[in-house]
């Protein structure tokens, strides 16, 4: 199971994600929940990288299966990062929606930036 937490932020904002877990929906390499989940989450951090000013801290597994993203606090309401970051999470909810044994989304109030 792959399990996205999401920090929502006082302001509304999204302040960053983790995923963690595998999807186990199919055989390694050929899991179609975790292809997309992983190829939703590196295409969202890249697009905030290359095309906005938002800064961002970011933790990964080497070997997969662990990526938290944290928008740094004096960039956290770049309106073109919060763009990316809300269209990533309205395609993975809706992922959820249709794989909900393979993939949990839930929203966390985050009160601070800590990791």
């Amino acid at each position: 199971m792959i399990r996205v937490s999401i920090y929502q932020l006082k302001t509304g904002s999204i302040g960053g994600f983790c995923m963690e877990g595998h999807a186990d929906a199919g055989e390694e390499g050929y899991d179609i929940v975790c292809s997309a989940v992983s190829a939703l989450a590196i295409g969202c951090v890249n697009s905030i990288e290359t095309f906005t000013q938002a800064g961002f801290v970011e933790d990964a597994a080497d070997d997969g299966g662990y990526l938290k993203v944290i928008l740094k606090p004096e960039t956290a309401e770049d309106h073109d990062a919060q763009l990316l970051l809300k269209s990533m999470v309205l395609a993975v909810s809706q992922m959820a929606e249709s794989y909900p044994e393979n993939l949990r989304i839930r929203h966390i109030e985050r009160k601070n930036y800590g990791r």
